[in-house]
């Protein structure tokens, strides 16, 4: 396990490409080894640029998503404790390496969804929005990258 602190914070599109571009450096040392989970906790912020409905973690998940390109073996779960995101009534987003695949599916292209902060129907298009319903405990955000170990 990796942890990166709960106290992280940023623009949650750029915490979510250097997370995944960390998850697969990390991923490629694996060869032969265990999984590995990269931790990490804190509240990220979203700048405004377009008209879409979305929060920090599914932001977060769909810049992660972008940078990994479909990579094998990489999960990734973003929530808020609160089960609340941003504005929304869903607490974050979960991905795994078919999440580029499901997106052309569903006709959704994830580059201009990112630039109009609508990463909330992107995740429901794709069925991957975690909804929990308010929790009445907002303790932190919480994001989990699940790193597979390459097969030889």
């Amino acid at each position: 396990m990796v942890l990166l602190g709960d106290t992280v914070e940023g623009e949650a599109r750029d915490v979510g490409t250097a997370q995944a571009e960390l998850a697969l450096r990390l991923q490629a040392s694996l060869v032969g080894s265990a999984p590995v989970l990269l931790l990490s906790g804190g509240e990220l912020t979203v700048t405004r640029r377009g008209s879409g409905s979305g929060g920090p973690n599914a932001e977060f998940a769909l810049a992660a998503a972008i940078a990994l390109r479909g990579a094998k073996g990489i999960h990734l779960l973003a929530c808020d404790t609160d089960g609340v995101d941003g504005a929304a009534e869903v607490a974050g987003a979960v991905i795994g390496p078919d999440i580029l695949r499901r997106a052309a599916a569903s006709g959704r292209d994830p580059v201009e969804v990112l630039a109009s902060n609508d990463s909330h129907s992107f995740f429901a298009a794709t069925g991957a929005q975690v909804i929990t319903g308010p929790t009445l405990t907002n303790v932190n955000d919480f994001r989990a990258i699940l790193m597979l170990p390459p097969k030889p």
